[in-house]
């Protein structure tokens, strides 16, 4: 195994599917998220495939993550790929009916949180000259649409550090790429809409919404290009979605 992938968001979702996929393909694995049943499960998962080390935190809180970091094995600590997928979206209103609180976890997770993950893992790969980092962002980082005001906010950082990441990291040789999924089916509009089942299930009826294996694929794909091959920038629709509200359903 020549490579290490560290893993924001990993017990489920875009972050799980993607652990599958790199431990089929001998990428030992650092799984981080906050459950730690989960973690331990998909750890005796895909340790038959590969290595994997588990790390519980959360990524909004700075001493959690440095913490975390710091007690990686020497077996485990060169990262070669980051993949800052942890992420999450807190109600849908208007900013004038707003939840201050739902804004706070969003703007601590979403970017204050890879940015916490993203500096304590750079200085590794600058020395080297060498590393990946991959973004997962959302098309909310592309456009805004009604309601989604602070989400959209926190994912148009994400597009911008992005960016700003590929400009600071150039002359390190360090690639960077951002993935920009639309309507995935996952736990995300569970989170959204606070337990709300049937409010959560009709964002994707209707239609074939994308899987969290279709993302994991494309995640692999661009990490396993020739090292002077960066795709830098994925918009990724189902084919039933045109923009963030325009879907043709059945």
């Amino acid at each position: 195994m020549n490579q290490t992938a560290l893993i924001t968001g990993a017990t489920s979702g875009i972050g799980k599917a993607t652990a599958e996929i790199f431990a089929k393909n001998n990428i030992r694995l650092i799984l981080c998220g906050r459950r730690l049943e989960r973690l331990l499960e998909l750890q005796e998962k895909l340790s038959t495939q590969t290595e994997v080390a588990i790390l519980q935190f959360d990524v909004s809180k700075r001493e959690e993550v440095e913490k975390a970091i710091n007690s990686l094995s020497e077996k485990f600590n060169h990262i070669d790929i980051l993949i800052n997928n942890a992420g999450n979206a807190h109600g849908l209103s208007t900013l004038q009916e707003g939840n201050i609180d739902d804004w706070d976890k969003m703007m601590d997770i979403n970017v204050k949180g890879l940015l916490y993950v993203s500096k304590a893992i750079i200085p590794q790969m600058t020395k080297r000259n060498n590393g990946f980092i991959v973004n997962i962002g959302s098309i909310a980082g592309k456009e805004v649409y009604p309601n989604g005001n602070v989400y959209c906010a926190s994912k148009h950082a994400v597009n911008a550090l992005n960016k700003a990441m590929r400009i600071d990291l150039n002359k390190h040789n360090i690639r960077v790429s951002g993935i920009h999924p639309g309507a995935v089916e996952t736990e995300f509009s569970d989170v959204r809409f606070k337990g709300d089942t049937k409010k959560a299930k009709s964002v994707y009826t209707g239609y074939k919404a994308l899987q969290a294996e279709d993302i994991a694929d494309i995640i692999y794909f661009v990490i396993s290009r020739p090292y002077h091959v960066n795709i830098e920038d994925l918009v990724v629709y189902p084919t039933a979605q045109a923009s963030a509200t325009i879907l043709n359903r059945d």
